[in-house]
């Protein structure tokens, strides 16, 4: 007998103690909490979150071009893996149960300042399995790794640069050339391997970059550019953003949300644009096409979670500017005539954010936005979410 869709609304109380208690009890039955995100910015709420359910998702950018994941997209010309490895070591099972042999490797880095030649040969031995730290895991998994490190190490470039590498993107490397250049089954194995408690894809599989308009017209092209992190931050705000191939800019069309994707999104329970950089975290996550349509089909409730402190992508943006930039490529792919608020459903604010600027969230978009004690009450400038606050919060409107 085919089952049959109905739509419900209800109120919400902020925390629901029962049904924080009962996703507690059952976490392998827990809620599909959907996150468009990237970075580290929502690690610490990812650990969390395990204690709740183990089938969230999390569906991020692999447009990253700094630090060790570009030395892997040069060498390799392949999407950026490190924001992907970060999240799947956030959700892996971590107790004694778990793999902690194998997650100990894949979150083991090579040193900063080392020589490349005794870096080199870290790897080298490790691929060999005669490093401690490839011993202590049993087989078969220790043949299966080894033999990812292997095809990392026989493709690697003379000049490869070693320095502060991690050892999980080697091996994620290594499996996405062993399997014809495709992200999906390595990270399928990872996720098998430490237990991951969700479920953790890249938006889209292809080597691309982010790039974004500058108010005064100024184009940027590569995430590490506009973050503040390993460049001075911008000057001016963005205004548009965009996918590129690093020459070319690449129209939505170009890169099409995959069908396994938008199944993730049609099971949803909770959609939730999470925090992190503005751009380059969240809108960059919503470009492809067919994210748009698929956010506006499932009716269920989606919550732009701002990032506290300072986020130097939105630079001269008001809470309202943030939100209309996350609406901008979802109407672009759903269309003009859907409401705001079948995009985004509720704004979620901590109380240190001013009732001004969520009213003006209201005013220009007619979305609610309510501001609940979610900040980390032990950090001073209280530029941090409190993890289990957030959880209990998004668990809350399920």
């Amino acid at each position: 007998m085919a089952g049959t869709k109905i739509t419900i609304e209800r109120d919400a109380e902020l925390p629901d103690a029962l049904r924080v208690s009962r996703a507690m009890s059952a976490p392998h039955l827990g809620p599909r909490l959907l996150f468009f995100s990237g970075g580290s910015a929502l690690n610490g709420i990812a650990r969390e979150l395990k204690r709740y359910t183990f089938n969230s998702i999390h569906l991020i950018t692999p447009f990253d071009s700094g630090g060790s994941s570009q030395e892997l997209r040069k060498a390799f010309d392949m999407p950026a893996v490190g924001d992907l490895r970060s999240r799947l070591m956030a959700l892996a099972d971590e107790t004694v149960l778990g793999q902690p042999e194998i997650f100990a490797l894949f979150s083991h880095r090579l040193a900063r300042d080392a020589p490349q030649a005794r870096l080199r040969s870290e790897v080298q031995d490790l691929a060999r399995g005669r490093s401690p730290l490839i011993k202590a895991i049993a087989r078969p998994m220790r043949t299966l790794i080894q033999s990812f490190l292997q095809d990392f190490a026989s493709h690697a470039p003379d000049g490869f640069d070693y320095r502060n590498a991690s050892i999980g993107n080697l091996i994620i490397a290594g499996g996405y050339l062993r399997n014809d250049r495709a992200l999906e089954p390595v990270l399928f194995l990872m996720s098998k391997m430490v237990d991951v408690r969700g479920t953790v894809r890249a938006v889209v599989d292809a080597n691309l970059h982010l790039g974004v308009e500058l108010a005064d017209g100024r184009r940027i092209i590569g995430q590490r550019h506009m973050t503040g992190k390993e460049v001075p931050p911008l000057d001016v705000p963005i205004r548009r953003a965009f996918l590129s191939d690093g020459q070319n800019d690449l129209s939505p069309q170009d890169v099409p949300l995959s069908k396994r994707n938008r199944k993730l999104i049609a099971q949803a329970d909770v959609i939730c644009y999470a925090p992190g950089s503005l751009y380059s975290s969240i809108v960059a996550n919503l470009l492809p096409a067919g994210v748009g349509q698929a956010i506006a089909a499932r009716h269920v409730p989606k919550i732009y979670l701002p990032s506290l402190g300072h986020d130097p992508e939105a630079a001269g943006h008001s809470l309202a500017d943030q939100v209309s930039a996350i609406l901008a490529p979802l109407r672009a792919d759903a269309g003009d005539r859907l409401p705001d608020c079948q995009l985004i459903s509720h704004v979620l604010c901590d109380v240190g954010q001013t009732r001004a600027a969520c009213d003006a969230v209201t005013e220009r978009h007619g979305i609610p936005c309510a501001r609940l004690d979610l900040a980390d009450d032990s950090r001073a400038d209280q530029s941090r979410y409190d993890a289990r606050k957030v959880c209990e919060a998004l668990l809350s409107v399920v």
